[in-house]
């Protein structure tokens, strides 16, 4: 199965992705087929076998909308030196296009230019070179087509002509309307236009202002009819019905006032179609704006990367676009500038802010051997460094890819809209056919009544808002979230996230800083402090062992000079015995003090404290006898205890899963408030442990470093992963921290209740709009003695209730997370 998205256009309401779905679906060896009208994208798995893209394509269009398949395709110019004739522009073309991945190319002679398209991950732009030079001409540097800066456009050129639109149609609509109810009003009207004196005059002028209106709202018609003819009704099939309406009878009240019948001058209905395509108008072009507004997020991440690259190419440094950087490049990044691509530093050394990955203020000292992130900004010195990871693959790359799904997922609360939104239109074109004859054959209204409400049903109805009010919010709530460093996959991992009751924590890297530190040393008197740290430290070097490292890296701190070791010998769970300055030396545990007989009475009382503490003493002795103890931990981390408090607040049960003995976890769990502990657990059990919890029917969530607790991860109903943000378990983790800060878990959770809670408020509106909008506009209250709702009234409550979902998605972006 092949996952695949296409970009569709043409779509109007949620009726509208509906539509999309039931076509695609129909395919067979179609699965998870998932339109989301924010994002205007399909995504669905696919049988290749099966399936083809032009299948997808085809289905699309028999639905009455446009499919255009989202891949990888660049699109690039190259200018070419060289050519002296078209048979030049010729050759090249036929050179180019035998390339396997070149998906079209065209050379213009008069230009000296080749637009190519191609795909970057069969083919490197560096050979589309190399088979211009083969052919005879010289390819210089490219001017790449910047998807960001087109997706810009598009969306600027949509809004400018939906503002023009709606400029032209208010110009019109303003006199129309002071022209058909300035008279019923008492205002000041030309005598040649008034309707008792001039009728046919009054009713000509009126179709005269309302043309141009017709005109700038065409799409309403084009598209609401054509999906009314492949049975698939949208919002636009609505406001064309119910506009067509009102035009068509004023038009035969028109030909009726031409004959001699003046009375039917009040039947004239120009004025609510022209005022309902404005109104509408108006709505959509806010619409648009905000939309626009919704995936500035994802906008903002992707213009981060630098357009190029200075990269060493014969001795010389040359500055090329970043699409031409290739995997083992040498690259030279300058004080000030930005790291164009993912690599690792041979030469030279600098701090880099890694602000836009890490969330760290502090800029991060990089040396030879050090890895370095596309986007980051180098500080202060110049270094040179190898490209490993370049185009789709770079974290940042990663990042947006990460990014782009979660927004263009739908979360399991969007299902009673989805299932709405399927039977909508239909049932409104049924309620407002049954309301105009239930008034005209019942109630006994005449047909012109009838007509009102018929109109006014149609245009009231608001598919639009059930469609948006779930996708909006998902967008800016995932926006929101990366900004602070929480990448969350998808709609249902944003939901799920607020229901959680209870949190797992993984110990070492997680709570705890996952690097033992010396924390306590206690000599006898025989020896004095800095001797003892120094001969252990002499005594761990050429050891692997965590806690000799950390043993190790304390002298190192403190400036000690290591020792040459004259004898070694490793004996396996117990320590290690050496010589050093002629004297024998044994470091390890109790255990290996015990069998070489020497007497700990001395300091039982001090290693009982550490252990209690949750710290592990070393033991050692010199020349059989006792020396001290070295007291080594792995540190909690600031903000650990913090972040379990912030936990608590929310009403949330915190337990930690560790392979330590019980004593030690329950140190650190004291140390930070933690309310259970799952100690002495084995890698691969984790994961039963979580199973346990779940069993107690609560919602867990499973916070790890994302690698060793991948199992965990998978089985909790909400994985979260702690890291460097670069290195982060992306395939078993429902969410990514990009720091490894544990306040993220608690702002994780903040935004999924706050993301949700803007959901429900916006799916209230929807469905209480329409709820309640439809039988006013059928005449319910009219039934009671009260009004009866204009068809103008009805558009203006329609175009503001999409405004006022995305209004209310909007409000996400001034989330803060708890500090």
């Amino acid at each position: 199965m092949k996952t695949e998205s296409f970009k569709i256009n043409g779509m109007t309401c949620a009726a509208c992705a509906k539509a999309v779905e039931r076509a695609v679906k129909k395919i067979e060896g179609t699965s998870e087929v998932n339109v989301n009208l924010a994002t205007e994208r399909l995504v669905l798995n696919y049988d290749e076998g099966k399936v083809k893209t032009g299948d997808i394509i085809e289905a699309v269009s028999k639905a009455g909308y446009e499919a255009i398949q989202e891949n990888n395709t660049k699109e690039v110019s190259i200018p070419i030196e060289g050519m002296t004739c078209a048979a030049c522009a010729k050759s090249i073309e036929r050179a180019v296009g035998k390339l396997s991945g070149v998906e079209s190319v065209s050379v213009n002679f008069a230009t000296e230019k080749a637009n190519v398209k191609y795909n970057p991950e069969e083919l490197r732009l560096s050979e589309i070179k190399q088979a211009i030079a083969k052919a005879g001409y010289k390819a210089l540097e490219i001017e790449s087509k910047d998807k960001v800066d087109e997706d810009k456009k598009r969306k600027d050129r949509e809004i400018r002509i939906l503002w023009t639109k709606f400029i032209v149609s208010a110009i019109f609509s303003i006199p129309l309307l002071y022209i058909a109810m300035g008279h019923m009003l008492g205002l000041p009207m030309p005598k040649a236009l008034h309707p008792t004196d001039y009728p046919l005059r009054f009713a000509l002028v009126q179709i005269l202002l309302t043309i141009p209106i017709l005109i700038a709202g065409y799409r309403f018609y084009t598209v609401g009819f054509r999906a009314i003819w492949h049975r698939s009704p949208n919002m636009d099939s609505l406001i064309a019905m119910g506009t067509s309406a009102a035009v068509l009878y004023s038009l035969y009240s028109t030909y009726q006032i031409s004959i001699g019948h003046s009375m039917y001058v009040m039947d004239l209905y120009f004025e609510s179609a022209g005022v309902i395509i404005t109104l509408i108008l108006l709505g959509k072009s806010l619409e648009a704006v905000s939309k626009g507004r919704t995936s500035e997020a994802i906008k903002k991440l992707m213009g981060l990367a630098p357009k190029t690259a200075i990269v060493i190419h014969d001795n010389k440094e040359i500055e090329i676009p970043i699409e031409e950087v290739e995997t083992g490049d040498i690259i030279v990044v300058k004080p000030g500038s930005k790291i164009p691509v993912d690599g690792e530093v041979v030469e030279g050394h600098t701090a880099i802010d890694e602000a836009m990955l890490t969330g760290e203020s502090i800029p991060t000292e990089k040396k030879s051997g050090d890895k370095v992130y596309a986007a980051t900004i180098n500080k202060t010195g110049s270094i040179k460094f190898k490209a490993t990871k370049v185009g789709s693959d770079t974290a940042l790359a990663q990042i947006i890819k990460l990014m782009e799904d979660a927004q263009g997922s739908k979360a399991p609360i969007a299902q009673m809209a989805d299932i709405v939104s399927g039977y909508f239109v239909p049932i409104v074109f049924l309620i407002a056919t049954l309301s105009a004859l239930a008034w005209y054959f019942i109630g006994g209204e005449t047909a012109v009544f009838s007509l009102t409400i018929f109109i006014a049903v149609l245009v009231i109805a608001c598919p639009c808002a059930l469609g948006l009010a779930t996708p909006t919010a998902i967008m800016v709530g995932t926006g929101k979230g990366a900004e602070y460093g929480v990448l969350i996959k998808g709609g249902e991992a944003l939901e799920t996230t607020h229901k959680i009751k209870t949190i797992v924590f993984d110990k070492t890297g997680t709570i705890t800083e996952g690097r033992p530190e010396v924390t306590d040393i206690e000599t006898t008197n025989i020896i004095e402090r800095n001797k003892l740290l120094q001969i252990a430290a002499s005594a761990e070097k050429g050891s692997e062992h965590p806690l000799g490292e950390a043993i190790v890296n304390g002298a190192e701190k403190e400036n000690l000079e290591i020792l040459k070791v004259d004898r070694f010998n490793a004996i396996p769970g117990h320590g290690i015995e050496v010589e050093i300055e002629g004297r024998n030396v044994l470091l390890g545990n109790r255990k290996l003090m015990i069998d070489r007989n020497i007497d700990l009475s001395g300091l039982e009382t001090e290693t009982d404290r550490l252990a209690s503490d949750g710290k592990t003493p070393m033991y050692v002795a010199i020349d059989n006898q006792m020396a001290g103890i070295i007291a080594v931990a792995d540190i909690v981390k600031e903000s650990s205890a913090k972040a379990i408090k912030r936990l608590h607040e929310m009403g949330i049960e915190v337990a930690m899963i560790t392979g330590d003995n019980r004593k030690t976890a329950e140190a650190i769990a004291k140390q930070v408030g933690i309310d259970r502990v799952l100690a002495e657990v084995l890698p691969q059990d984790k994961a039963n442990e979580v199973k346990k919890l779940q069993a107690e029917g609560k919602k867990v969530a499973m916070v790890g470093d994302g690698i060793n607790d991948a199992p965990a991860l998978a089985q909790a109903d909400i994985g979260i992963a702690i890291g460097s943000g670069t290195d982060v378990a992306i395939e078993s983790a429902d969410i990514v921290l990009m720091r490894s800060d544990l306040m993220d878990v608690p702002t994780a959770i903040q935004l999924s209740k706050s993301t949700i809670r803007n959901i429900k408020q916006n799916l209230f509106w929807a469905f209480g709009y329409n709820v309640a909008g439809i039988p006013v506009a059928a005449g319910l209250l009219h039934v009671f003695g009260g009004p009866l709702l204009n068809p103008i009234l009805a558009a203006a409550a329609m175009s503001l209730s999409s405004v006022s979902v995305l209004t209310n998605a909007l409000r996400l972006k001034g989330f803060k997370p708890y500090k």
